[in-house]
């Protein structure tokens, strides 16, 4: 998929998410396989004004891989600077949000709230375009409408184009959902057919299977994918997607690939989080990577009650041996229960 003079493949981007896309979890993803990572969604206003905490937040991905930036605002002059801030750190595209759904995003009219304000949308795209190389792209990210009287997704994307953007994503819910109920592929596919066919459709919204990216690229005709929850501990969704691509088996998760990639992650996390953070975003990645699993609700507790982080790690690691000597003894017992089989017959 071309985006400007961009090209992003495989055709699966990882969203951008607050508190979750920090540089330590689009490494793992990066590492794993994604056609492009966008950092967490930052305010425009915080970041032109030196705020540290976002600041901190604009990080470019390691080893020189292509990332984008996302950020937000209602002010023209205030965002075109802060894209400029992303594009001095080597941002391959700009991304305004016009989607969040937060209470405190959407009281300062800013995220999904701009939808109902489709001209003033269009002055922030041009005010960002014109602040940016030209090899730089501008895309926008926004929701099916404001609810479901207001379902103006195509409409809106049409004039983001208009005004300048290369490449719309689209998240099938309206901003009152929020993330509950379901989200709407029909939406998606709408906005797919009144976009100009050169410019980029990308389908987001309950990708959390293969399958779910299937029922996405057949059911909208989009041109790619954006993940966001389903990637939490889960960056085998972006293998088993390659997988699907290049017609190969999709392989599920390995204990072993587990324990590989939580380390990893451990390590990115110890090597790029502020100390005083670093218990917390330790048991966040134990939730993730543990969720689902046998006996898992115990071990995020004992990691939830502990405040030093080598005893987060340790809890971690032990649960995963666990994980190992249970299925050592199981596979023991198949061979004795199979081999007493070919005994008797």
């Amino acid at each position: 998929m071309r985006v400007g003079n961009l090209t992003i493949e495989p055709d699966v981007l990882l969203a951008p998410m607050a508190a979750v896309t920090d540089l330590p979890f689009r490494t793992v993803i990066e590492e794993v396989g994604v056609g492009l990572t966008i950092t967490e969604f930052l305010s425009a206003h915080a970041l032109t004004e030196g705020a540290k905490k976002a600041v901190d937040k604009m990080t470019p991905s390691l080893d020189g891989r292509r990332f984008g930036v996302q950020i937000f605002g209602r002010e023209p002059e205030t965002l075109a600077r802060a894209a400029k801030m992303a594009v001095e750190i080597g941002a391959s595209l700009v991304d305004i949000n016009m989607g969040c759904p937060a209470k405190r995003v959407v009281a300062g009219a800013c995220g999904s709230a701009l939808m109902k304000e489709p001209e003033l949308a269009q002055v922030l795209v041009r005010a960002v375009r014109a602040a940016v190389p030209a090899d730089k792209p501008v895309t926008v990210k926004h929701r099916a409408g404001w609810d479901d009287r207001n379902l103006n997704a195509p409409e809106f994307a049409c004039a983001m184009v208009e005004a300048g953007a290369a490449m719309i994503t689209v998240h099938g819910r309206t901003r009152t959902q929020g993330f509950s109920g379901k989200s709407d592929r029909a939406i998606i596919g709408k906005v797919r057919a009144a976009v100009p066919s050169h410019v980029p459709v990308i389908g987001n919204g309950d990708v959390l299977t293969v399958a779910d990216y299937v029922r996405m690229r057949e059911e909208t005709g989009c041109d790619a994918v954006m993940i966001g929850r389903g990637a939490l501990g889960n960056p085998w969704l972006f293998r088993g997607i390659q997988q699907q691509l290049r017609g190969e088996a999709v392989t599920a998760p390995t204990n072993e690939d587990r324990k590989r990639v939580f380390a990893r992650h451990v390590e990115l996390i110890v090597a790029h989080s502020p100390p005083k953070k670093l218990v917390h975003e330790l048991r966040k990645a134990v939730a993730w990577y543990t969720k689902g699993l046998r006996n898992s609700a115990e071990v995020r507790e004992r990691a939830f009650h502990v405040l030093d982080p080598l005893q987060v790690r340790e809890i971690a690691f032990a649960y995963f041996s666990s994980l190992d000597q249970e299925k050592s003894a199981r596979d023991e017992i198949l061979s004795l229960v199979d081999k007493q089989s070919r005994q008797v017959a």
